[in-house]
């Protein structure tokens, strides 16, 4: 209302799980573990790319990335998580949220860009493999990784900076990382532009890279079914399936979180969501793309046969 004081809050509480206390110390082992296992799988799959010249084509170029972002989006939120599952006081201060808020919605919006640029980088490989090597060179790669990067920086920065410009009614988020659909519903008035920007944002971001991902898709099968030899299948379906697995796990958790019907239980949900989201499918990228991946077997074989054993081992 107009007139009215409008406090500016240099604090906030993260509710989290606090209504379940019981429940918080199995989180924490369960987040602990799904944390050092991306940090280490993620790790590995970049150094690997990076160390093995087998590895340095343009679908490991995307994967290194995809992997840097993984960690990037879980190191943005739990380990203030992992505190505040064995803390009383669960909080985070202002400047702190706004990073949080920043990191978690570039990231995850770069993921999104990034995973239609992997279906497209398959659809070459597979509908023009003789031309592969020019359309996807190494310097059109690089630009396809930097747009991935720069859009879903900047939508993220004009996404946070509208949500935090609106005047909050409360400092206690009902979440444990500062989302911004949860920082939102502390907004003491709603917001034409804020929800406008959102609009946009998110039909660029999810519908947008699916339609593109599904269009690739669309075209491999279709070659694919054309290929006469079983084990020419087989190897064209091998190339593709860790890929879409990933697709499905990460469009499903964000579409589930992002355009699931509102209820009494709604932020409940979210909070399941957004840590199976922020953990788990992270976590399993790396295995995903290892279980049926020949090269990066034999290249994680020959980069723990560099690495000398400890004495008496």
């Amino acid at each position: 209302m107009p007139g009215e004081n409008v406090t500016v809050w240099s604090l906030f509480f993260l509710e989290g799980f606090s209504r379940y206390p019981r429940l918080e110390i199995v989180l924490f082992v369960f987040s602990l573990v799904m944390y050092l296992v991306t940090i280490l799988g993620n790790s590995t799959l970049i150094l690997i790319t990076v160390l093995d010249s087998h590895l340095q084509t343009p679908m490991y170029l995307f994967l290194g990335n995809l992997s840097f972002m993984d960690i990037c989006y879980t190191s943005a939120s739990i380990p203030t998580l992992l505190v505040n599952l064995l803390s009383s006081k669960k909080t985070i201060i202002f400047s702190g949220c706004a990073v949080q808020m920043y990191l978690s919605l570039s990231m995850g919006s770069t993921e999104c860009i990034l995973l239609a640029v992997m279906a497209y980088d398959r659809y070459v490989a597979i509908c023009n493999p003789l031309r592969y090597p020019i359309i996807m060179s190494r310097h059109v790669c690089g630009q396809m990784a930097a747009i991935s990067w720069v859009t879903g920086c900047l939508t993220a920065l004009l996404e946070t900076s509208c949500a935090l410009q609106i005047p909050l009614c409360g400092n206690v988020i009902d979440h444990f990382t500062c989302e911004i659909l949860a920082v939102l519903k502390l907004a003491c008035v709603s917001s034409l532009l804020v929800d406008m920007v959102m609009l946009v944002v998110s039909i660029l971001l999810l519908p947008i890279p699916m339609l593109l991902i599904c269009i690739s898709y669309g075209f491999i099968l279709s070659t694919i079914l054309r290929i006469g030899s079983t084990e020419g299948r087989n190897k064209a379906f091998s190339t593709c399936g860790a890929h879409l697995t990933v697709v499905i796990l990460y469009y499903g958790a964000a579409l589930s979180m992002y355009l699931k019907p509102s209820s009494s239980n709604s932020q409940e949900i979210d909070k399941i969501i957004s840590l199976l989201y922020g953990v788990l499918t992270p976590m399993l990228n790396p295995i995903i793309y290892s279980l049926r991946n020949k090269e990066v077997k034999d290249a994680v074989k020959k980069l723990l046969g560099k690495v000398p054993l400890a004495p008496g081992m």
